[in-house]
């Protein structure tokens, strides 16, 4: 395998977000407005305000990142909880506008206007997160505007020297409930060509942060009560050949399923050949907090992250242990990593 050449200051920030064993086992708490509305759902519209959202990441941030190696914070809702992070923990910043526009075609991204990655690093960055919504059977002219958009991204990264995480979220024009036995059959081929896609070279992304490519829920065994859609053979192949097209290192999102489901997708992914480097788990870490939070408060909450946020962390942690591949093994291991130092033009 050829020499892998990777910038100085993104082979270190990469050093600060993995744990020691190169694997990336991050904390998702980004999400804005979904998180108002959680927060709402729960304490009730009559008693919510703002500060339970900030107070909320804050506590999320101060406690679990004791026993992770990076957490990924927006600076609008979670700024508290930057500041209350471990130290030795890295950090990853949300750098696109949440949502998008709906009134044109494509669900096109973009980042957040007051922002620049030379911006989020003065701000204590380790590395910046877009999310992008992808259907690899969109017109040409939508693909042409987001594979634009990567581009952009990438080099942007580059002149800036810190790694980009990018998490696309795939859709479908006529099937449109993502939960659905019809959408589960259609997945699986959209996660792949986006894989395939998204790690071409000329977009620069560092790591790639990925649904796993079929609805676990609709999985021979793991279905409970819901239709089957796929057997266990299919769906392993399905994670197979979603990792060998994949030519950088990717993680998973856990994409809102409970915690039980989000492990057993990713003991499941690793028993079948999937070379994931890590995860970004999000609401299957910390979800069941928030309704911790409305009954019990500050104390509620934090009595609640110490046991079972805790205890869902570490549990991630030995998973992670026995099946993740450290993100540099996908160039060939350390050894095989040329560290440069990049000099820009005045």
């Amino acid at each position: 395998m050829a020499k892998k050449c990777i910038s100085r200051g993104k082979f270190t920030r990469m050093q600060q977000l993995s744990n020691q064993d190169g694997i990336i086992a991050a904390l998702a708490i980004d999400q804005r407005g979904s998180m108002v509305k959680m927060m709402e759902s729960a304490v009730g519209k009559d008693r919510y305000h703002i500060d339970m959202v900030y107070e909320f990441k804050e506590l999320v941030s101060q406690e679990l990142t004791k026993y992770v190696s990076a957490i990924l914070l927006d600076e609008e809702y979670g700024f508290k909880g930057m500041a209350a992070k471990n130290s030795n923990a890295g950090l990853i910043m949300s750098y696109e506008k949440t949502g998008y526009d709906a009134s044109t075609p494509g669900r096109l991204p973009d980042i957040l206007p007051e922002d620049s990655l030379q911006r989020l690093i003065k701000k204590g960055a380790d590395a910046a997160k877009v999310l992008v919504y992808y259907n690899p059977d969109d017109p040409q002219d939508i693909l042409d505007k987001k594979h634009a958009f990567l581009e952009r991204l990438g080099n942007e990264a580059r002149a800036a020297d810190i790694p980009v995480f990018v998490e696309p979220i795939v859709y479908d024009n006529v099937i449109t409930d993502d939960k659905s036995p019809e959408f589960a059959k259609i997945k699986p081929q959209k996660v792949i060509n986006t894989i395939k896609e998204f790690t071409k070279e000329q977009y620069y992304i560092d790591i790639l942060k990925v649904e796993v490519p079929v609805l676990f829920k609709n999985v021979e065994g793991f279905n409970d009560n819901n239709v089957v859609v796929y057997t266990q053979k299919q769906a392993a192949d399905y994670f197979k050949q979603a990792s060998e097209v994949a030519t950088r290192p990717f993680i998973y999102l856990s994409a809102g399923v409970p915690t039980k489901t989000f492990h057993q997708e990713l003991i499941f992914a690793g028993e079948n050949g999937a070379k994931y480097s890590g995860i970004l788990g999000g609401r299957a870490t910390w979800f069941e907090g928030v309704a911790a939070y409305a009954n019990g408060g500050k104390e509620g909450l934090k009595l609640w992250l110490d046991q079972t946020g805790r205890e869902n962390v570490e549990h991630l942690n030995k998973i992670l242990k026995q099946y993740a591949t450290p993100w540099y093994d996908i160039y060939g291991g350390k050894n095989n990593i040329e560290v440069i130092d990049v000099k820009l033009g005045n």
